[in-house]
């Protein structure tokens, strides 16, 4: 038969053959829906091949958000596609799974509960944290309402935070006071806080794990200067500890590092579930210290399809399944397994570190020891360098590794720097072929320098 005879292909055959379907004939629709269905199996593949197009989330070393899932969290994740989280009536014991996680991430954290924990989940960190910087300004107005003091200029101090902090303070009304690094710092230092606080200071946001560089702040150092300041002006600053990031992984690798509910200035704390915490996006946590913490005005109880529910979240309906996969982590792994995952990717990290500093150009700014499982390093000489961290960014992305580069935050926004997180599922053998590649890059950029030398950020930060 001709190549242009096809009145003989069976019917059937055209229907379900997906190179031969009629949608595989056409550019899919991109600004109206189709007049008709398409079978399944056609559409699954042609999108399919089109997501083909989106990056390796394996290589995507810029990302904290977890990119391997074992079959178990697959399994409940979709035995839990049609369970709406905001239904506790109709899905009680997916309710009471989400208080266990609570009580378990406030025991994790040494709260003063004893029982019952303050919480709940949020579809991740930067809503959790939201919800932490509300309770602030509540109860910061309810203690000036209650004094006779005016209430109209809140304020928030922290150091490099991640943007949703920008996002609170713009939404709801709040200054965001964001202390600039000093040189060699890459996180707020206590000594700088006596310039900021003030009596409208509803809060300090401490960061554990600072997104650009991966360390820690020093969250006892900066609640003991405010203990300080306490004493001297006789302001009561509260403290949210962001543990976005650090939450899952100091109390398994850092335990003695102080920075949780053992400091009484801490009031509440947020994580990320879908980052260290190992679950699949997107699931947070918010944990306050006692539930005095949490304004009852904050709480709506709302009537919803013939039950009663208390709720404080910024959304309303979103799936449960990414809190059952929590649970079920925390069941699987426990401390020892959580442990253990976390160290492997310390080490690696550190494996990692040993490498770049032996390549020569590089200096590092943080080796993956006493903080997150990453590392970050700047160019050594940039002003003498034949390239930028941006061209070898965009180098690595041609073996398909993604590697940001960006500026540090203000004052140091002068230093570019490349970060690369190690998460649950990035193996050694993985970060030995970027370690290679890495070599290769830079061999290659010294040997033929990019025409023009990029001043502009191409591969940018990612969170």
């Amino acid at each position: 038969m001709a190549l242009h005879e096809t009145k003989d292909v069976p019917a059937q055959d055209a229907d379900t053959d997906v190179f031969t379907s009629a949608l595989s004939g056409e550019i899919l629709p991109k600004y109206r829906m189709p007049e008709d269905h398409s079978p399944s199996e056609v559409v699954y593949e042609l999108l399919h091949n089109e997501l083909l197009l989106d990056g390796n989330a394996a290589q995507n070393l810029a990302t904290f958000c977890t990119t391997w899932s074992d079959d178990g969290v697959r399994r409940l994740m979709a035995e839990c596609l049609d369970k709406n989280m905001i239904d506790k009536d109709e899905y009680p014991q997916t309710a009471e799974i989400e208080s266990r996680c609570v009580n378990i991430l406030a025991d994790l954290w040494n709260a003063p509960s004893g029982g019952a924990a303050t919480g709940c989940s949020t579809t991740g960190s930067s809503e959790a944290a939201m919800l932490g910087g509300l309770a602030l300004k509540w109860r910061w107005r309810e203690r000036r309402r209650a004094a006779g003091l005016p209430v109209d200029r809140p304020n928030l101090i922290c150091g490099p935070v991640q943007i949703c902090w920008d996002k609170f303070a713009r939404y709801f009304d709040v200054e965001l006071r964001q202390i600039p690094l000093e040189p060699g710092a890459t996180g707020l230092r206590p000594h700088q806080l006596a310039q900021y606080v003030d009596e409208n200071t509803i809060g300090v946001v401490a960061i554990l794990g600072v997104t650009y560089s991966c360390d820690y702040e020093p969250v006892a150092e900066i609640c003991a200067e405010l203990d300080r300041i306490q004493a001297e002006h006789g302001w009561d600053v509260p403290v949210h500890v962001d543990a976005a990031s650090g939450g899952f992984v100091a109390p398994f690798l850092h335990p003695d590092v102080v920075w949780d509910f053992r400091l009484p200035r801490v009031a509440s704390v947020n994580t990320s579930g879908h980052k260290y915490g190992l679950a699949p996006l997107g699931v947070g946590w918010i944990v306050w210290r006692t539930a005095d913490l949490l304004p009852a005005d904050l709480v709506f109880n709302v009537d919803y399809l013939g039950g009663d529910m208390p709720t404080f979240a910024l959304n309303f309906s979103r799936p449960g399944g990414e809190v059952i996969a929590q649970y079920y982590l925390f069941l699987r792994l426990g401390r020892g397994g959580y442990r253990r995952v976390q160290l492997a990717c310390a080490e690696t990290a550190q494996y990692l570190a040993q490498e770049i500093a032996a390549m020569g150009p590089f200096t590092l700014l943080y080796d993956g020891r006493g903080g997150l499982p990453a590392v970050s390093y700047t160019l050594a000489d940039p002003e003498g360098s034949p390239f930028t961290l941006y061209d070898l960014s965009d180098r690595l992305r041609m073996r398909g590794w993604q590697v940001p580069s960006y500026a540090l935050p203000a004052d140091r926004d002068d230093t570019v720097i490349q970060r690369v997180l190690i998460r649950h599922g990035v193996t050694r053998d993985q970060i030995a072929l970027l370690a290679s590649d890495l070599r290769k890059a830079v061999e290659h950029l010294t040997a033929t320098p990019p025409p023009v030398p990029a001043t502009e950020p191409r591969s940018g930060f990612h969170h």
